[in-house]
């Protein structure tokens, strides 16, 4: 968890409230209601109640370590207190227990909230689950490139070169497209540097003018999202070595790049410029084949690396250890008709 205050390890880390309660007087859900569900992150609060006051709280958690945290703050801040004294926290409160969420970080807290709140109206229901969708910007499902984009189409317009998975020249194309539109350092937005977006031109688009990419480079740029060491150490862990030791470049670009791609809020195959979910399956399949062994059930990518995280760390995000006799399964996995290809 690099880059985290100490005080927001320490909650991310304390399992106290971590888990789900049996027969629970109020059960409130964010992310896990309608087209929500599975696509974003995702918080449920189950509440034990005595004397409108909170006994028991559990929370369950498919996010970052922010909202980790900031779930646990939360919990922290009820434990004992009064139904209507909860009604009136803030997202604002949570953050300061928390010594304050970095700022691109703050819709942590306002997340760990509202599912506090639909758990506490839940309890005022009669223990009726209350399930409210994420009230941040809706998540893209489409590609956030267009085929006719003219970067794209300059890159696609050089010489083909011998020798390479022309899937390959297609999937950088995306990316170097994509970076285009960020608002942070061309190589940083895709978890690389200078020297490997070179390699890429010099590999995928030879004969491309330079000048072309400093006219699309953003003049003003803004902080890059923090990368998850953890998840990029579980992807740098699947690049293959040659014999005498080093790591395939192709592949150990591709993984740093998830790596910072998963940092970015909606669907993993949108974030890295694809413009079909099957697309990611294939690449990773191509350069990182054990990894594709590992997520053998096919768990949507960005959730089964978080997992990994999860499982590294012994931390429990999930209500049931066999994923086949869970109610959330659908929740984690791509459809039945996805799960050969997504």
């Amino acid at each position: 968890m690099q880059g985290y205050t100490d005080t927001i390890r320490e909650y991310a880390a304390n399992e106290t409230y971590v888990g789900l309660l049996e027969a629970p007087d109020g059960v409130g859900e964010v992310g896990l209601h309608g087209r929500d569900k599975g696509s974003r992150l995702a918080v449920r609060f189950t509440l034990n109640v005595a004397n409108d006051r909170i006994q028991k709280i559990r929370y369950q958690v498919f996010g970052c370590g922010y909202t980790i945290a900031a779930c646990a703050a939360a919990a922290e801040l009820c434990e004992g207190h009064s139904l209507q004294e909860i009604c009136q926290y803030t997202p604002d409160l949570i953050n300061s227990r928390l010594g304050g969420l970095p700022e691109e970080r703050d819709y942590c807290a306002e997340l760990a909230n509202q599912a506090l709140q639909a758990a506490v109206k839940s309890v005022q229901d009669s223990a009726t689950p209350v399930a409210t969708e994420v009230e941040t910007k809706p998540e893209e499902e489409t590609p956030r490139i267009d085929r006719k984009d003219a970067f794209y189409c300059a890159l696609l317009e050089t010489p083909v070169p011998p020798g390479i998975f022309y899937e390959d020249r297609l999937m950088f194309a995306g990316l170097l497209t994509l970076a285009t539109q960020e608002n942070t350092t061309f190589a940083a937005t895709l978890g690389l540097k200078p020297s490997d977006i070179d390699k890429i031109f010099a590999i995928y688009f030879p004969g491309f003018d330079p000048d072309q990419l400093r006219k699309t480079i953003p003049k003003n740029n803004s902080h890059q999202p923090e990368i998850n060491q953890e998840v990029l150490n579980i992807l740098l862990s699947h690049v293959s070595r040659d014999q005498a030791g080093r790591l395939a470049h192709v592949s150990e670009m591709l993984a740093k790049i998830i790596a910072a791609r998963a940092t970015y809020p909606g669907h993993l195959w949108v974030a890295m410029g694809f413009f079909e979910r099957p697309q990611l399956t294939a690449a990773i399949c191509r350069h990182l084949p054990t990894l594709a062994i590992a997520n053998d059930k096919g768990m949507r990518w960005k959730r089964f690396l978080f997992r990994q995280t999860c499982d590294l760390n012994g931390g429990v995000m999930c209500k049931s250890p066999n994923c086949g006799d869970c109610s959330d399964y659908d929740f984690c996995f791509a459809p039945e008709e996805e799960t050969a290809t997504t």
